[in-house]
């Protein structure tokens, strides 16, 4: 009975008021940019006791919006996300139902809030000539994923700006004026890359889900310098950007202050104990258990966001493999077996059974 009450308040959250996000809108995500890579090098994914394709576990648990990260021209093996394999999983995405958010670093390795590097075969050009490069390859990707049959959904112009992107031109505080240049750029090359009638969402893309003074210095600045966009994403990991309780007051204040959708873009925890968390005290237990509570409250936290701009959850990255050093971020243990987490949006996106007429 009690947990019938549960699934109910739950349902009601994403389908009731008016002020509430839709169902239908509601993204419940994954990060899945490592996927490809982890079957191609052996790895079996399990729903239960079957092994299955890893996308096709996700949409039997309720997933319904793949995320996938491209790099430039990816550096060495260990990094598979080039234009052709994010093409060919984004594809096979489209093709089981998936809405797609494509998270374009213009790095051709990892940009974050540490580290924005520049392409290679972009340093040597000037600003102006950079901000057209950027313009241009952003155009023709659009394209590429069109001709394809794997249009973007929401496009993000970089991964995780809080300080900025294409350094050291690009960095920030330093240099708003030459940041904005780049995402204009970046925002006019999804525009006219795109068909006229299917124009993807824009993400503007920050790691400081916890912090509201952070998030206000820079969506404050950002729009002072008028850039266009759709939704606000965040990266939330709480040993990195504070409590469950300084989410849910960012979130709130965020959503108020600009009317924005919002998406917590990443998110993770592990199931196991990890680098990250040794030596501190965390909220919840790193066994199985407490990785599902973990994303069964922020997914809570966000669904309580004001006036139905919480608009999604995407985890980062639930399917690895044992090879990599995020396995105890994964839904998976290390021979594939599913951990509880992976069950965690059933209660959300699964309907009552419908009982017969008495």
């Amino acid at each position: 009975m009690k947990g019938t009450a549960t699934i109910l308040t739950l349902l009601t959250l994403l389908g009731g008021a008016g002020k509430s996000t839709p169902a239908a809108d509601f993204a419940f995500g994954a990060d899945l940019s490592f996927l490809k890579q982890a079957e191609a090098r052996g790895t079996v994914f399990k729903d239960g006791t079957n092994a299955l394709p890893g996308l096709q576990i996700f949409k039997n648990h309720g997933y319904n919006w793949i995320r996938l990260r491209l790099f430039v021209e990816p550096v060495g093996n260990h990094l598979p996300n080039g234009p052709a394999d994010t093409l060919a999983e984004a594809k096979a995405a489209k093709q089981l139902g998936y809405k797609f958010l494509l998270d374009i670093h213009y790095a051709n390795t990892w940009a974050d809030p540490a580290k924005q590097p520049t392409p290679e075969v972009w340093i040597g050009l000037t600003h102006k000539q950079r901000v057209e490069k950027v313009f241009e390859y952003t155009r023709d990707t659009l394209a590429a994923f069109r001709a394809a049959g794997a249009w973007p959904d929401m496009v993000q112009i970089g991964n995780e700006v809080t300080h900025g992107m294409l350094w050291p031109d690009g960095k920030l505080p330093e240099h708003w004026d030459h940041f904005a240049d780049y995402l204009r750029a970046g925002i006019r090359g999804v525009e006219v890359g795109s068909d006229p009638n299917t124009h993807p969402k824009i993400m503007i893309h920050i790691d400081q889900g916890g912090s509201r003074a952070k998030t206000k210095y820079f969506f404050d600045t950002l729009n002072r310098f008028q850039i266009p966009y759709d939704v606000i994403g965040f990266s939330y990991y709480p040993w990195w950007h504070g409590s469950l309780m300084e989410l849910r007051e960012n979130l709130a204040f965020t959503a108020r202050e600009y009317g924005k959708d919002i998406i917590v873009v990443e998110t993770a925890y592990h199931w196991k104990p990890s680098r990250e968390t040794s030596e501190r005290a965390e909220p919840f237990p790193e066994t199985p258990a407490g990785q599902r509570e973990f994303l069964e409250e922020v997914t809570r936290a966000v669904l309580d966001t004001p006036n139905g701009h919480g608009k999604g959850v995407f985890w980062w990255e639930p399917a690895v493999g044992a090879h990599s050093g995020l396995v105890s971020r994964s839904f998976f243990d290390n021979d594939g077996n599913p951990l509880p987490a992976i069950t965690a949006f059933d209660k959300f996106t699964r309907p009552l059974p419908q009982k017969q007429n008495q």
